[in-house]
């Protein structure tokens, strides 16, 4: 099936506009991050997917695996780890400062939390997985120490809960609740890490970043819809390449996604940036607890902590 894209802007252009945010690397490099808004999708539907058989045969080796089996047992969120406050930011700086992630401390990180905590399922079933502390998860949070640029200020920090959308369906997790200067609502932070993927029970595709007839590695899932009836992921092109285009084949088990991109002007003189675009695929049918796979490394997508 086709997919639907939209073009995001520069990391730099987006704090002085307040759109999308990029981060551009080398091609075959460091790959880029996107802190955009929800992408406004246009529909492509005429070209056919890159290497099918692929797809088909990640598919094949994952439905119906001990993989697929541990997987659907562990914690894998398919939402972000961070909420914003409920109430939404007050001003175009502080929307800025969040994407930036760029924070100024100055209340006291507690340090008596417990070792442990679950993941709650609204079926019943619940997980225990090590908490991580307040200490690790404000500096998840705070990635950038840039007094200059736009900054939230954090004066206190507690231990409470947050829904978060997983592979298993909606969560209750535990959450460090970052109380922020000016803000009613908190910030929330997941207080777990995901669990470890199990081994894929097939290879990457060969080759480096592209193979021959164009599949490309997908970057990291962003978020999947509140219905499942799409999901949006981070994929890549090249300077003097058009929007990347990611497919999805469908299986009662799983859902594999192949990425490509075509190629641009002739004769256009391009750079070596590595530029990364919001994606967003549209399903015939809700998620679910299907696996959602990277047809080029043959593995799960995910979230980074």
């Amino acid at each position: 099936m086709r997919t639907h894209t939209t073009r995001t802007t520069n990391r730099l252009a987006l704090v002085l506009t307040l759109t999308t945010a990029l981060f551009a690397a080398g091609c075959g490099g460091e790959k880029a991050e996107d802190g955009s808004s929800a992408p406004k999708p246009t529909a492509s539907k005429d070209s056919p997917a890159p290497s099918d058989s692929r797809a088909r045969q990640v598919a094949d080796a994952w439905d119906g695996s001990k993989a697929a089996e541990a997987y659907r047992t562990g914690y894998y969120p398919l939402g972000e780890a961070t909420a914003p406050p409920g109430d939404g930011f007050h001003s175009d700086d502080d929307k800025s400062a969040y994407i930036l992630e760029n924070y100024e401390l100055r209340g006291e990180l507690p340090t008596n939390a417990p070792a442990e905590g679950k993941v709650k399922w609204a079926g019943g079933e619940s997980l225990t997985l090590p908490l991580v502390d307040a200490r690790r998860a404000y500096t998840a949070l705070d990635r950038v120490d840039s007094p200059e640029d736009p900054q939230l200020t954090v004066t206190s920090v507690e231990l409470g809960e947050m829904s978060i959308a997983t592979s298993r369906g909606p969560a209750t997790v535990p959450a460090w609740l970052f109380t922020l200067e000016g803000y009613d609502e908190p910030l929330r932070r997941a207080a777990f890490e995901p669990s470890k993927l199990p081994k894929p029970p097939i290879g990457r595709a060969a080759g480096g970043r592209t193979t021959r007839d164009g599949l490309e590695e997908l970057g990291r899932l962003i978020e999947v819809s509140e219905d499942g009836r799409s999901v949006t992921v981070m994929a890549f092109h090249g300077s003097c390449e058009d929007d990347p285009v990611v497919d999805a084949l469908e299986t009662d088990g799983s859902v594999v996604l192949s990425a490509s991109s075509a190629g641009g002007t002739p004769g256009e003189i391009c750079d070596a940036a590595l530029r990364g675009e919001r994606v967003t695929v549209k399903l015939d049918r809700p998620l679910g607890d299907r696996v959602l796979l990277d047809a080029f490394m043959g593995r799960p997508l995910s979230n980074e902590w």
